[in-house]
């Protein structure tokens, strides 16, 4: 089945959105106009980058808006063209109602968790630092309010082991890209009704924070793990030794005879340094140290 060939705007930013356009591309249309955020400075010389999205679009030849306010200027610009449908993935701001309300099939978007579990910021880590299972992906109207809108269509995926972030983001977002071609027949021809969220069993998620990665070597093994997992790539996860902010690079969760989980670490880069095994750190520079 492919995805009605109508005009939309796609607003994304990050690589969930761009796998999400990947897997979409192979069924339905492109979308007519890319929205993202502006290009940030990244890196040590700070050099400014163009988000995920906007590389992907322009090697299409798609159209790139990237405003730094969604005010009345964009605002226009949207309304100017007489555009059926805004989908929304990971897209990084808050749109207002008036944005939200300008094509004639609504605007949808495409959430990383079981809404109402998880709305906000950061479903996919919180899925992995949770143990939350299962994980899966929610294909819902928007409206004024962050992740509150009625949802059209849900499908769980289930989890055995946890991957990483980048690796369950790239799935859950294919799958969502799946999951909208399915639905999005019935969707445009008005067969698909809406449904209300459960508001009483709605759970929240915030922003990560560079700090959420500061672990105890010593600590909880299934923790430390799950942490490593779902940091990737950033903020990562990292220990102090003395005043000296030491990054973990590579690690593993090996299972013991007596059925408990131990977590190593193998690689890490201490501050200043390069990277290097974690058994030369603690005989060189992290040694007597309690690690």
């Amino acid at each position: 089945m492919n995805a009605p060939n109508i005009k939309f705007v796609f607003f994304g930013t990050p690589n969930f959105a761009v796998s999400f356009l990947s897997e979409l591309e192979k069924k339905g249309p492109r979308p007519s106009l890319v929205v993202t955020m502006p290009d940030r400075p990244k890196g040590r010389k700070m050099i400014p980058t163009p988000p995920p999205v906007k590389t992907w679009a322009e090697e299409r030849g798609i159209p790139v808006l990237q405003p730094e306010k969604l005010d009345s200027e964009f605002i226009y610009k949207l309304r100017t063209i007489n555009y059926k449908l805004f989908l929304v993935a990971a897209y990084g701001k808050i749109m207002p109602k008036e944005i939200i309300d300008i094509p004639k099939h609504g605007s949808i978007n495409i959430h990383p968790s079981l809404l109402p579990r998880l709305r906000g910021a950061s479903p996919i880590e919180s899925l992995i630092l949770n143990n939350e299972k299962p994980a899966g992906v929610s294909i819902m109207l928007m409206n004024e309010k962050m992740d509150e809108g009625p949802i059209l269509a849900q499908e769980k995926l289930a989890i055995a082991k946890w991957p990483s972030a980048p690796e369950l983001s790239n799935t859950l977002a294919r799958l969502g890209a799946r999951l909208f071609v399915k639905i999005s027949p019935d969707w445009i021809s008005g067969d698909l009704k809406p449904e209300e969220q459960d508001h009483s069993k709605a759970t929240y998620c915030r922003k990560i924070r560079k700090e959420d990665g500061l672990i105890d070597p010593l600590g909880d093994s299934e923790e430390n793990w799950r942490k490593f997992l779902a940091y990737q790539p950033w903020p990562g996860i990292y220990f102090f030794h003395g005043k000296m902010r030491v990054k973990i690079t590579a690690a593993e969760l090996l299972n013991t005879e007596c059925l408990t989980s131990r977590f190593v670490i193998k690689k890490v880069i201490p501050e200043g340094r390069k990277e290097i095994s974690y058994e030369d750190f603690k005989h060189g520079v992290g040694r007597n140290s309690k690690f």
